[in-house]
């Protein structure tokens, strides 16, 4: 008999043992000796634990096997080697910010965000930082930032998610833009110079990129590396025209987040291990140190706030915006606005928008330069064209300094960075949920996708406000799915599906940069 949930049915894969019936086959009170025995950190098997870490930022909820919280790297190692006795899962965490279930599973839970929090000396000459995986992403900026660099990849929750989790994922930011037009690229895998890593049976070597050239000294020279590295150019060389025609590129889809990065094997990519396993969400092994790639960070930022009709016509202008070269492209809309208006949210920024009211939506476009200056004439030229070349009127746009500068530009940013919060549970409108809250296609085509995404929003009798790096064309929307009915869940199933299918007919992807995790597996 199939397997339900209030009726739904479900898929389960036989082959795999999940839940209880994989904790069963495991000698959970050996394991936990082993750990206490040799792990200097936390090992925590209690109630209490069990059920913090059971959950993160997404809908998911699994109660792990046990929580260790390394001290040392050689914490990590005996885990590990403890785990792979007991024949346990590891799965690592950061920071829990997950939307899409990467850092809740039925395993023993490693938990990096504690005390694995190490930043090395910024390299200036060669834009290089090497960072433990519990180190914060806004740590490592404020670090870099002394030396007048960033790591581009700054997601909204920057003040809380790892660079761990960054690796995990595959993340992007608001700034991944910036980093696509003066750095190395959109995501942490554009972003990822080398990885020392740990396999499940406890091999510790670093991967590092362009590796093609030594890939046959590499696999002569023999052990776990080596064999792993044949494995892979095996691979590589079996799908390799497969993998050529079915990965659009970074330059037509910028957030192509979902699945493995295969491409990065190519002889082209120079076997790039690091960056091919940037976005494996710790399935294939765990990250203990990553050395990043840093931007320019053009830190003297000015602010042109521009409003368009709706969000669709938003998105159709969104080419002609990029030939400017913003380091930030994000979007609103009308529903964002009125979700933190009821609940008494950034009234200082909504305050400040062009021509509140109505359907409307509006761009934040962001210029960053080396000076003040500079960064203003650029959002002045900026406004010009708007003005001169494409008849905007005046009240429709706004030109925003940072507070330090005696401009308002925090207060309308801060309008973007509480788009998840204010749109997750709405006075008015029931709970939002992700699910389908991070999708990507090519911006060229992000207009004529969003008026689509909305007309099946319609179709289900849904509705999520839109917000996001349209610039790069993901798009973010919390749903208020039911998911708490028969039909609810039979809706929702639906939807994914006939989303999943409008996503692929425009060559995008499933996820712009909240990873795969359970939720799109």
């Amino acid at each position: 008999m199939a397997v339900t949930y209030l009726g739904v049915p479900a898929r389960p894969d036989t082959r795999f043992a999940t839940g209880m019936a994989a904790v069963e086959k495991i000698n959970v009170k050996g394991l936990e000796r082993q750990l206490r025995r040799h792990v200097v950190g936390e090992v925590r098997f209690d109630a209490g634990s069990l059920a913090m870490y059971a959950n993160d930022s997404s809908n998911f909820r699994q109660v792990p096997i046990g929580v260790v919280v390394p001290k040392t790297l050689d914490d990590v190692v005996a885990t590990m080697v403890a785990c792979h006795r007991y024949r346990a899962p590891v799965l690592s965490r950061g920071g829990g910010t997950s939307l899409s279930g990467e850092t809740v599973n039925v395993a023993v839970v490693l938990d990096f965000s504690k005390y694995l929090t190490g930043i090395g000396e910024v390299d200036v000459a060669r834009k290089l930082v090497t960072a433990q995986p519990g180190a914060i992403n806004e740590q490592v900026n404020l670090v870099t930032g002394k030396h007048g660099l960033v790591f581009g990849p700054d997601p909204s929750s920057h003040s809380r998610c790892t660079i761990g989790g960054n690796v995990g994922n595959n993340s992007c930011g608001v700034h991944s833009i910036q980093a696509a037009f003066y750095g190395p690229g959109p995501r942490t895998s554009d972003n990822t110079e080398a990885l020392e890593v740990l396999t499940y049976d406890g091999a510790r070597f670093w991967v590092g990129v362009d590796e093609e050239q030594h890939l046959d000294e590499i696999i002569a020279d023999g052990g776990r590396k080596g064999e792993i590295y044949a494995k892979l150019r095996d691979l590589r060389d079996r799908y390799a025209q497969d993998i050529r025609s079915g990965y659009p590129s970074v330059a037509q889809l910028p957030r192509r987040v979902s699945g493995y990065n295969l491409d990065e094997l190519l002889p082209e990519k120079g076997f790039n291990v690091a960056r091919a396993l940037v976005g494996t969400e710790s399935t294939c092994a765990t990250v203990l140190q990553a050395t990043l790639k840093l931007t320019p960070g053009l830190f003297e930022r000015t602010l042109v706030v521009v409003q368009y009709d709706d969000i669709v016509d938003a998105a159709l202008h969104i080419m002609e915006i990029r030939d400017w070269k913003p380091i930030g492209l994000e979007a609103v809309d009308h529903l964002l606005m009125h979700d933190q208006q009821e609940k008494a949210l950034n009234k200082e920024g909504i305050e400040e928008l062009p021509r509140r009211g109505g359907d409307h939506a509006w761009l934040l476009v962001q210029f960053g330069a080396d000076s003040k200056q500079e960064s203003l004439a650029r959002a002045e030229q900026f406004v010009a064209w708007l003005r001169e070349d494409k008849g905007y009127e005046p009240d429709r746009m706004v030109v925003s300094k940072s507070r330090q500068d005696g401009g308002n530009s925090d207060d309308l940013w801060e309008i973007r960075e509480a788009g998840l919060g204010s749109t997750a549970f709405p006075p008015d409108g029931g709970d939002h949920w992700p699910g389908w809250e991070d999708s990507a296609v090519p911006p060229a085509k992000v207009g004529d996708y969003l008026r689509e995404l909305l007309a099946l929003y319609d179709k289900h009798g849904l509705r999520g406000a839109i917000y996001g790096h349209l610039g790069e064309g993901c798009i973010h929307s919390r749903i208020n799915f039911d998911l708490r009915t028969t039909q609810g869940l039979a809706t929702y199933r639906t939807f994914l599906e006939e989303a999943g299918d409008l996503v692929a007919s425009y060559g995008g992807s499933m996820s712009g940069e909240h990873g795969d995790g359970q939720q799109r597996a």
